[in-house]
């Protein structure tokens, strides 16, 4: 029997419907899964929505949407209430959730306290959530996600770093690998070059690796990240532990030569999303790659991304 998989169409103004209506039209998504999607009808259905794709449950807004693909109380007020129910229906009946860009700037002026979808999720499906990226065998988890890289040094604390590399190993054995192998990446240019240039990796970052040995978890470091991202390509390790959103997101995005596909692990039900925003500059022209957004539902949809999609 074919699982039912909860989508969230995103900001209506943006390309999520634009790419939520091109995956549903992908064979493939339909073969494997039942579609329920959630989100703003009238943008949906400009972009080729119909009944025949999926089940919808229509969010509308309380005011009219813009003319023009912009930041709006409207689209912040929609996306976000179709996330909310999203989150609601998977906690109930344990179905996955892909959810499609919201814009940051819209949940603001609809007077969101959230500053993404990971927050949100942390605060109702669990607080251990962690951001994680694969792109085939490719993976990558955040110890810290969005902070300004002038916090770090404060926010990355040994509990913080263990806590990340504890979740970070049980999804990837949830992912089938059954001994992962974590590569933990410094902070400081060449892992501090024992304390020249930094004292998170001796004091911080180190600690926490030992930890993470006494939790029974394979882990190396704190290594230099730019020389980690070939190893990690070359299969010398099944994942790296990053200690912050660019370290990964660069290498990942420059390494991948598949669809990236970003899940938050930890969640009590799964939740996968595409890789990219809410794209106003190209929204309602019909141009969006979708393949990030199909990945994301074809992952919910079997835990894995079927190679025949590539």
């Amino acid at each position: 029997m074919k699982p039912i998989v909860l989508i969230t169409a995103g900001d209506p103004l943006g390309i999520g419907p634009e790419v939520t209506v091109k995956s549903l039209k992908n064979p493939l998504v339909q073969r494997v899964c039942f579609p329920v999607v959630i989100g703003e009808p009238t943008s949906l259905v400009r972009a080729g929505f119909s009944d025949k794709l999926a089940r919808l449950i229509a969010i509308d807004s309380s005011v009219p949407l813009p003319d023009k693909p912009v930041p709006s109380f409207a689209g912040g007020e929609t996306s976000f209430k179709a996330v909310e129910l999203g989150i609601k229906l998977a906690l109930k009946t344990k179905t996955p959730l892909v959810t499609a860009p919201i814009n940051k700037q819209s949940w603001a002026l609809y007077g969101v306290p959230y500053t993404g979808h990971t927050e949100l999720l942390r605060e109702h499906a669990g607080k251990e959530g962690l951001m994680m990226f694969i792109s085939g065998d490719l993976r990558c988890g955040l110890v810290t996600e969005h902070f300004a890289v002038a916090d770090l040094p404060h926010l990355l604390t040994q509990e913080r770093i263990v806590a990340a590399g504890v979740h970070f190993n049980r999804a990837l054995k949830q992912l089938g690998i059954q001994k992962p192998h974590i590569a933990v990446c410094a902070l400081n240019p060449h892992a501090s070059d024992n304390g020249k240039f930094g004292t998170e990796e001796n004091e911080v970052i180190a600690p926490a690796v030992k930890a993470l040995h006494r939790h029974k978890i394979k882990a190396d470091g704190p290594l230099p990240a730019d020389a980690l991202w070939l190893a990690h390509a070359s299969g010398q390790y099944d994942g790296l532990l990053c200690m912050y959103h660019d370290q990964a997101l660069l290498g990942l995005k420059l390494a991948a030569k598949k669809p990236i596909v970003h899940i938050t692990a930890g969640l009590k039900f799964l939740r996968v999303s595409p890789t990219h925003g809410t794209a106003f500059e190209i929204a309602e022209q019909n141009i969006a790659n979708p393949s990030s957004m199909t990945d994301a539902i074809l992952f919910a949809a079997t835990r894995h991304l079927p190679p025949q999609i590539f």
